[in-house]
């Protein structure tokens, strides 16, 4: 007898997803005018614009760099989730292809019939989802999500930032980018992660930190903590405050507790390392090496020579085929303490190119100094030396992210301001389109040294929250400014609510709550502010979006 032929354990949503995907390289702009256009290739932009043209727009996005999916595909491979219960529409879509992807087996039942479907009906809530992946893995799967969408999509075009936006009558027309290319839309979608776009569009925006006063906000303004008082001298030359301070380092205190100001929570690289020794690629010293850069974590380290380089310097967090997730931790690691962060917000294309790449020595500078600097204790030098980038990842860019970790940014100042209040439940958004649930997480802002010549941080806290909803307000601009404009990441919120929502998981549902609005703001004929909300909520529960925490019985 002949056998029967084995059923392909691949579920349908993932063959759906992958089968049709082509070189990203044929999308091109066809057309002169398009009904949405999303500006910026973040996870937040692919998945908007996906929604959209799954709505039967015609779609354009555009990527002002070489690659799609942002952060996600760029070396943020263990997801900050939160609660895993509030994830649903396209990035359920996402997270589950992604399980599927290295679980194949886990998605069929046992007679090879699937358990879920692309409809995200009951079975596919039950599915289960993979919040860890390669680089490489998110970013085709996002290549692929957009090509079987339809929507079109261009790369390395950059946003004209001084006259690029044509606007009549609070409505954008048209932008122009640096090439001199011209794109025409009726619905227009800023996805980046500085609001490049809103700032263009003369839309009142926010940089830095709210008082404590101003929204009465127990996280906000300045916030010193006291975890590095005596642990570390400041002092180039230890304990002479005339040899000057080491860099980095800020003198006096940068304001009282809870005042506002401009300041940046601190950026980094995520790393994708491996000790795979096929796979790993030794880091080299930089041609431009300065030791002094790691001069506190030398003496840190001194002080700490039991520390773990997986836990306590570096957070390394697994991910598939031997590869980590490595995220700054502590006050010496990756995220470079410096005014930069600060600068990228209104930096120009040049300028922010000269950043990234002072990120990315400095990262480089970092890897080498832990794994053969002799002030370095000996076992921290030894884990470090078994470590590299991994081989397979980021290839044209010597295996470094492509994407700098902009934590944070500009802030729209829209038509609903979320609050630390929204976060912890005391207030309640009545338009939801998502559900925010990770705590509020500020990295740190300031290393200065007080009056007494202690070495002091501020700016870092996290605040437990439960699941809250989002206010579709948040995302809209206020209609004297821009009536067909949607900002899916640099959302209208203070710095302390920020920091919960700003996770890719809610960038993803955010983008699918802009391309869905934008949908219905062509289909109503009305600005993006006066979208049905019974239409818009009934859309998105129809597509999978969660706009409600669930409760247990």
């Amino acid at each position: 007898m002949t056998a029967a032929p084995r059923q392909n354990p691949l579920p349908r949503l993932l063959q759906w997803v992958l089968g049709s995907a082509f070189a990203l390289g044929a999308l091109g702009a066809h057309a002169t005018t398009y009904d949405v256009i999303v500006y910026g290739g973040t996870s937040s932009g692919v998945i908007a614009a996906v929604q959209a043209a799954q709505m039967g727009k015609k779609t354009l996005l555009i990527e002002p760099g070489d690659h799609l999916g942002g952060m996600t595909a760029s070396g943020l491979g263990l997801t900050d989730i939160g609660d895993p219960t509030t994830v649903g529409g396209l990035a359920r879509t996402f997270y589950t292809a992604i399980d599927a992807y290295y679980h194949p087996l886990r998605h069929s039942s046992r007679s090879g019939e699937l358990v879920y479907s692309t409809s995200l009906g009951t079975e596919e809530l039950a599915a289960p989802m993979q919040w860890t992946f390669e680089p490489h893995v998110a970013e085709n799967l996002f290549l692929a999500m957009l090509s079987r969408s339809g929507a079109v999509c261009v790369r390395q075009e950059k946003l004209d930032r001084v006259q690029g936006v044509r606007m009549i009558n609070r409505r954008i027309l048209s932008l122009r980018m640096e090439s001199g290319h011209v794109y025409a839309g009726r619905m227009f979608i800023d996805a980046t992660y500085e609001g490049d776009l809103m700032a263009a569009s003369g839309v009142h925006y926010r940089v830095g930190r709210e008082s404590v006063e101003e929204f009465d906000e127990l996280l906000a303004g300045i916030f010193p903590d006291t975890s590095l008082t005596g642990e570390v001298d400041p002092y180039v030359v230890p304990g002479a405050p005339s040899s000057g301070l080491l860099p980095g380092l800020v003198a006096g205190s940068p304001g009282p507790s809870g005042a506002g100001d401009t300041r940046v929570q601190q950026y980094n690289l995520r790393l994708c390392l491996t000790n795979s020794p096929t796979l790993r690629v030794a880091v080299d010293r930089p041609s431009n090496y300065d030791p002094t850069l790691y001069e506190l974590l030398a003496r840190y380290l001194q002080n700490n020579p039991d520390l773990i380089l997986g836990n306590d310097i570096i957070k390394f967090g697994a991910l598939p085929n031997g590869k980590v997730d490595g995220n700054g931790t502590g006050s010496f690691s990756t995220d470079m303490i410096s005014d930069y962060s600060e600068e990228w917000v209104g930096a120009s294309y040049a300028r922010r190119a000269e950043i990234f790449q002072i990120y990315q020595d400095y990262t480089q500078g970092l890897l080498w100094f832990l794994a053969n600097d002799a002030r370095v204790p000996a076992a921290i030098r030894a884990q470090a030396s078994t470590w590299g980038l991994a081989g397979d990842e980021f290839n044209d860019n010597g295996h470094w992210p492509w994407q700098l970790y902009v934590r944070e940014s500009r802030r729209m100042i829209g038509n609903y301001i979320i609050t630390e209040h929204d976060a912890e439940g005391e207030t309640t958004a009545p338009d939801p389109i998502a559900l925010a649930s990770y705590g509020m997480d500020s990295h740190k802002v300031t290393l200065f040294v007080d009056a007494t010549g202690l070495l002091q941080t501020e700016g870092y806290f996290f605040g437990a929250v439960s699941p809250y909803p989002i206010s579709y307000r948040a995302i809209t601009p206020h209609a004297a400014e821009c009536t067909n404009l949607l900002v899916s990441v640099c959302l209208s919120a203070t710095h302390v609510a920020f920091n919960s929502i700003r996770m890719e998981p809610v960038y993803m549902m955010l983008g699918q709550a802009a391309g869905t609005a934008a949908g219905l703001a062509l289909e109503e004929g009305v600005g993006v502010q006066k979208v049905d909300y019974p239409s818009l909520a009934a859309r998105l529960l129809a597509d999978g979006q969660l706009l409600v925490p669930q409760t247990s019985d």
